[in-house]
């Protein structure tokens, strides 16, 4: 449920096409509708603008279908991340028009997509093997109403190959920098643009990376300025920050 929903309810209600005792009953389930299991969070894109978002790791298989099914009655755009094919393929049999990206583990739903801004998030890997959660983050932003740019493999260990893409990374107004083994590639980046850098440390490296906090703490130590720091393996949250930022005037 969002703004669009709600002014249409109530243009309804004074245009007479609706009643208001229908429209109460409409709006008791806002802010939240408990199912015993989960409160599905329908206030959620009147908050923050954006569409509602599902973490699927951890939930059982029909407890995410019936969440998104749920969501779906009141909302045209969902996010599902982290899903597994079981899960998608369940909420589908509920939602028949939800997709999945299998690179991204994501479940979408975008019946009404936002408005692409004319500012562009580049994406940015150091490797080859960090593109899933890249492509996570690239798919919960383009869901978001963003153009997204893939930069991907050009890390530090062949460093010509990130000089080689310069300009497209400067053009973009916020970058998002995902990158394993030592996590070098977000403070080198960060030394070459001037637009807001988001760092993704990934579990991607042998075992002194430690499944990623190697990364992380490499990237918290950048002395390079403007660089942020998401969780580890979190393209959602990248996406969802770098999407406010595109947002501000």
């Amino acid at each position: 449920m969002d703004n669009k929903y709600l002014e249409q309810l109530l243009n309804k209600v004074a245009n007479g096409e609706t009643a208001p005792a229908e429209a109460v009953e409409l709006l008791k389930k806002l802010p939240f509708e408990d199912l015993e299991f989960v409160n599905i969070d329908n206030h959620r894109g009147i908050r923050t603008g954006f569409p509602e978002a599902v973490f699927c790791q951890g939930k059982m298989v029909q407890q995410v279908a019936v969440i998104i099914q749920k969501l779906s009655e009141n909302n045209d755009n969902i996010i599902g991340s982290r899903a597994t094919k079981e899960q998608y393929e369940a909420t589908k049999a509920l939602v028949p028009d939800a997709i999945y990206d299998e690179v991204a583990r994501t479940i979408i739903i975008n019946r009404n997509p936002i408005p692409s801004s004319d500012k562009i998030i580049a994406i940015v890997t150091a490797g080859t093997a960090d593109i899933p959660v890249a492509e996570e983050a690239a798919v919960t932003a383009m869901v978001l109403g963003n153009k997204v740019d893939r930069i991907y493999d050009v890390g530090v260990a062949g460093i010509h190959r990130l000089f080689a893409k310069l300009d497209r990374i400067r053009s973009a107004n916020v970058v998002i920098v995902v990158a394993g083994m030592e996590g070098a590639l977000a403070s080198v980046v960060g030394g070459l643009v001037d637009k807001p850098v988001i760092a993704v440390p990934t579990s991607i490296g042998y075992g002194a990376n430690l499944g990623g906090l190697s990364a992380l703490l490499s990237m918290l130590n950048s002395c390079a300025n403007g660089v942020g720091i998401v969780n580890i393996d979190n393209g959602f949250g990248a996406a969802y920050l770098a999407s406010k930022i595109n947002r501000m005037d």
